[in-house]
């Protein structure tokens, strides 16, 4: 365990404390914590590649501990009905959609590294971006913020299906081609 991996490992445990902290609407407190472990993500992926770090264990538990935090914030979101729950579905089931393609590559011996696309790239900023902002509206009572998360869902939405639609067609020819060649 490095210290990179040591971060990721410490995002993954901080998400049941953040859930509780939105569950229990101390908003701030879940906003400044939603903040650090932004911050850690970079962090520890400065420090792995900037010092040559990076790990097979890394590798693995820095988009886990991703995951896994912004899953768990849409679904506790989505519970308290801050956001509307076809947005939720659709994040869950996009993540849901990936891990379950890597997990039937794996498991057909054709386990790969996934490589996000720029699309996916994109919606994942845009699904922290917008969690931040609705977090950060309640913590600070923003509520000029109200249009701009709108349509900032939106745009969650559309990148969201799009990057979907591109694993699903991504990984649709992997398998066909594993097909052709046995």
């Amino acid at each position: 365990m490095n210290l990179p991996n040591l971060i990721s490992l410490a995002r993954l445990l901080a998400v049941p404390f953040i859930v509780w902290l939105l569950l229990t609407d101390a908003w701030a407190g879940a906003f400044v914590a939603f903040v650090i472990a932004g911050v850690s993500d970079a962090v520890d992926g400065y420090l792995a590649k900037r010092f040559d770090l990076r790990s097979y264990v890394g590798a693995y538990l820095d988009p886990i501990a991703d995951k896994t935090l912004l899953v768990s914030i849409y679904l506790t979101l989505g519970v308290k009905g801050v956001l509307p729950l076809w947005l939720v579905i659709l994040v869950v089931s996009r993540d849901i959609l990936i891990v379950g393609g890597a997990l039937l590559l794996f498991l057909l011996n054709h386990a790969t590294r996934i490589r996000p696309s720029y699309i996916s790239k994109l919606n994942t900023v845009l699904q922290i971006t917008l969690a931040a902002m609705v977090i950060g509206a309640f913590a600070f009572g923003l509520e000029e913020l109200r249009v701009p998360i709108v349509v900032l869902g939106f745009g969650v939405a559309l990148s969201t299906t799009v990057s979907g639609a591109g694993y699903l067609i991504a990984w649709t020819r992997r398998v066909a081609d594993m097909e052709s060649a046995s």
